[in-house]
């Protein structure tokens, strides 16, 4: 059948996973599905913490987009996307030529915003991207096996990624020192957070936590926001200094700035309006999902679990918009369960007023990870697409 209408996926992001392997099992006869994406592999986030606790091995908690587009019968452009043609409907690539489309989906994440904190970039490890925090963490442990003496470790945010990485990196880096028969206690961790830490979440779910970071030995400042970085020090507002020798960066990301200057409608944070449709309040042909949007009708915080929910509705809303039918609203639950883990195999249970802890909490975690890496993992028998650089 003929090529008459070509949807553009900007992004291999969870809701867009999903996308892929919709239009796999059930394919749009006369439409083309390219993505653009600038890493072949996109981590799973739920998993990342335990990828860096040593629980995962890499390839564990990554999909390679590559089997999947062929699955879909789609384009794959191993390129970044750096600007929009609003007008033209055309996406610039950084090294590969424009690609036009007709109806176009963008879920790329969140991009740290290092440079409103003088310092930060220089040195400090950004956890978002997320599909960067693989292979810097890789070199993090790599120079720890090979270092001697002592190294602190800071995090800055408080936020469950935050508290999360820290007790995962506690975890992983104790029980190396160990095998290398090295002391444990040479490595320590501290953790600053502009306000309460798990500030979403209630107050028995930050008190567990609190016991936890004390319990590990971890030094929790609460209420400090940080103002500057220097080499081997984070300076607060309030003019108080913490040291590190390697400073881990999780604070609130920012979207691509080529987003604004396109044209599109975008919040206070660079990031895309879309209505509850997942479209884009100002371009009726563009969609978003996942943290680089943001719901006019229906605000939620930036979490993995509202993009790996909102990829049966994109899916349904792109076949919709592609065949000129009217869009279904998406209406994204207020409360979630949020399982966070404490560095071992053990988790707390948050949701709403409801706090509960337990190693049984982290396996029903892992069952659910392992669940939803299969189902875009173990793909039937594949079409065929392309890969393009």
């Amino acid at each position: 059948m003929p090529i008459t209408k070509d949807l553009v996926l900007i992004g291999g992001g969870h809701a867009h996973v999903h996308v892929l392997s919709s239009f796999g099992l059930k394919p749009a006869p006369g439409m083309r599905v390219t993505m653009i994406a600038r890493d072949v592999e996109t981590p799973y986030s739920g998993m990342l913490p335990g990828f860096i606790a040593g629980h995962y091995m890499r390839e564990e908690c990554h999909i390679d987009l590559r089997p999947l587009t062929r699955f879909a019968g789609a384009r794959l452009i191993h390129d970044e996307a750096i600007g929009l043609d609003l007008t033209q409907r055309l996406v610039s690539c950084r090294t590969q030529p424009s690609v036009g489309y007709d109806i176009l989906s963008i879920d790329i994440g969140s991009t740290p915003h290092l440079s409103s904190t003088p310092g930060a970039a220089q040195y400090a490890t950004p956890v978002k991207p997320i599909d960067g925090l693989a292979a810097r963490w890789e070199e993090i442990v790599d120079r720890l096996r090979q270092s001697e003496g002592s190294t602190r470790f800071l995090t800055v945010g408080g936020g469950a990624a935050g508290v999360e990485l820290t007790l995962a990196m506690r975890h992983r880096l104790r029980g190396l020192l160990r095998e290398l028969g090295r002391d444990p206690n040479d490595v320590s961790f501290a953790l600053v957070t502009d306000g309460e830490i798990l500030s979403t979440h209630n107050q028995r779910v930050r008190g567990m936590f609190r016991d936890h970071l004390q319990a590990r030995g971890v030094q929790l400042i609460e209420h400090r926001a940080a103002s500057e970085v220097q080499h081997g020090a984070v300076v607060c507002v309030d003019g108080s200094r913490f040291g590190f020798d390697e400073l881990i960066w999780v604070t609130q990301a920012g979207a691509a700035s080529w987003l604004a200057s396109s044209g599109l409608e975008v919040d206070e944070a660079g990031f895309i309006k879309i209505d509850a449709a997942l479209r884009s309040v100002s371009h009726p042909h563009v969609f978003a999902a996942g943290d680089v949007a943001s719901s006019v009708e229906h605000p939620r915080p930036k979490a993995g679990v509202f993009a790996v929910r909102q990829g049966p509705p994109l899916a349904e809303n792109l076949r919709r918009a592609i065949a000129g039918q009217g869009l279904v609203p998406f209406v994204p639950q207020t409360k979630f369960l949020s399982l966070i883990s404490t560095g071992n195999r053990y988790a707390v249970a948050s949701r709403g007023q409801l706090a509960v802890q337990g190693a049984l909490l982290w396996h029903l975690k892992d069952w659910i990870d392992r669940r939803w890496m299969r189902r875009y993992r173990d793909l039937p028998d594949q079409r065929v697409g392309t890969v393009v650089g």
